[in-house]
This record gives C-alpha cells, structure tokens and sequence, in this order.
C-alpha cells in the first residue's frame, strides 16, 4: 500500500447560478442556489480517493468548526473512503465557507471567510508527523495561512515526501516557501501573481516556468483551462492539451486535476503521463454542477 497527504482547507460553499455575473454596484437575481461541499484541501482529497488505485490511501489534514457543516463533510468524506485522523475540530470557530457565483458559461467568482481553517497550524502537523513520514506524496493550497504551509512544506522535505504545491487562490509568495517546493501548479492568474508574466501561449508559459525554475522548482505545471496545461519539466516545456468538452462548471476542476496528477505520479506514471490522467479527469469535472459533486470516480475516466 502507498500513501498519499493531503493538507489545507475546507468549506461549506453557497453556489448561486446567474445568467451572467454581477458587476460592482449590480444586483442580480439569482436563478439557483444549492449548499456544496468544497474547499480546496477537500475537494484535491475527494478528487484523490475516487481517482486512486486500491493500493493507495488518502489521509486529509484540515481544521473544521464545531458546527453542522462539520459533521457533515466528516459523514461524506468518510464515505468515499479517506482517512481522517487529522482532521481536527476548532472549538467556537464555524467551518469555513465560500460563496461562489457561476455564470452560464460556468465562469464563476469566489468569496472565502476562512473560519476554522485559519487555526490549521504547525502544531496539527506535528501531531501527525507519521502521515508525513509513510507518504509518498504530500498535496497543499494556499486557503489556509502561509505559516502553515510552509510548515507542511518543511515537514514533507524533512520526511523525502515530495511535495506539490498548487498556489491558489492566488498570493506573493517568499522564495523561502518557493525553495521548498517540489511540483508547482499555477493556473493563469496564479502565475502571474507569482512571476509577473501574463501567460497567454506557450512563449509566455515558458517564460513563468523559468523564473520558478529559478527558484528550485524542478517541474512546473501552469493550467491553461480549456487549453490543456503547460508541462516544465527541468526546463524542457511543452503544452499538454486537454480533451474537448462542454464546459457547465468549472469550480473544483483544477483541484480535480491536482488530485489526479498526485495520484498519477505515485503509481509511477511520468509527469507527462500523469498531466494527461489530470486533463481527462478535470475535463469531466467541468461538465457537471459543484464541487466535490463533480469529482469523477476513477472508472469513469475509462468510459
């Protein structure tokens, strides 16, 4: 058996579908609304379990509040089968919740209020330092504090847990936290934020590649949506191109494709194989509604 880490947040997310997204100032009614389970530290370890093998585990370390949310994301993660021995309840704190806008074209527009995922800290880590030693692979965001993440980060590195670090929602991040990483998956606008580089073709991609390369990073994988995604690989970059679908929803997609590329690259798959098994699973995420909801099971992948 082999073990996979999945660390960071959690979230009750309010979804609203409008025809088109309000602007500043604007006021819209909403045509749908529906309560999802989300977050993206769930959603990449949702998206892990019912994209695994059946020689792997997936362990999820994240802070809940002591409200109903709480037991209901621990009821739905315990059924698709993740350990949850790290998942640690704040008390006084609610479950942290988003609420998210999705236009027809599946474009959406996210708030986040942090709630219990901002107490995740270094001393939760430390409880858990065995997850970190037996894993493999160590999977982490950025909705939860940069101290926490880096702390994750160090404890992997000091376990040879290679680690990957999807840099969202977008932030600055020091080249401390960035020496640390081991795979880096920037969409868009993350690599931005990161490089100052607006990727907009493969130029460009390569462009954002080499400044994290700089840092130490020796495989980069920038998202590109539709487009597939851009594959660095010490250096040596290439677009991957995603299957063509219609998209409905695009939320938890990238966290869909993150936890397939883990799951991917501990079966042995090279990064190139594992960036495909990611585009296809992703690719169905976004023609269904939700989150955790539109997460493929590993035998759809196959049909």
């Amino acid at each position: 058996m082999s073990s996979l880490l999945v660390v960071g947040s959690a979230n009750a997310d309010h979804v609203l579908t409008f025809d088109k997204l309000p602007q500043a100032g604007e006021t819209l009614m909403c045509q749908q609304y529906h309560l999802e389970l989300g977050g993206k530290g769930a959603n990449q370890a949702v998206a892990a379990s019912r994209l695994r093998n059946t020689q792997q585990t997936i362990s999820f370390i994240t802070a809940l509040g002591d409200d109903g949310n709480a037991s209901m994301m621990r009821n739905a993660w315990t059924a698709d089968g993740i350990d949850l021995e790290g998942c640690y309840q704040i008390a006084n704190q609610s479950t942290g919740t988003a609420m998210i806008f999705v236009n027809q074209q599946g474009e959406n527009s996210i708030g986040v209020v942090p709630g219990a995922n901002a107490y995740l800290s270094a001393e939760h880590f430390q409880q858990q330092q065995a997850k970190f030693e037996q894993a493999s692979y160590m999977l982490i965001q950025l909705e939860t504090s940069l101290e926490s993440v880096q702390a994750a980060l160090q404890l992997a590195r000091q376990h040879q847990c290679i680690n990957i670090l999807n840099p969202a929602p977008a932030a600055v991040l020091s080249k401390e936290i960035l020496s640390l990483v081991d795979i880096i998956t920037p969409n868009e606008t993350e690599a931005l934020a990161l490089t100052g580089v607006e990727v907009s073709d493969q130029l460009s991609a390569s462009k954002a590649a080499a400044y994290f390369h700089q840092q130490g990073i020796n495989k980069v994988v920038i998202t590109l949506g539709s487009k597939g995604a851009y594959l660095s690989d010490q250096g040596k970059g290439q677009i991957i191109p995603a299957p063509r679908v219609n998209t409905i929803d695009t939320v938890a997609a990238g966290d869909t494709f993150n936890g397939a590329l883990m799951v991917a690259l501990d079966e042995g798959k090279s990064i190139q194989e594992a960036v495909i098994f990611a585009n296809k699973a992703s690719s169905i995420a976004v023609t269904r509604h939700g989150a955790q909801s539109s997460i493929p099971y590993r035998e759809q992948l196959n049909n």
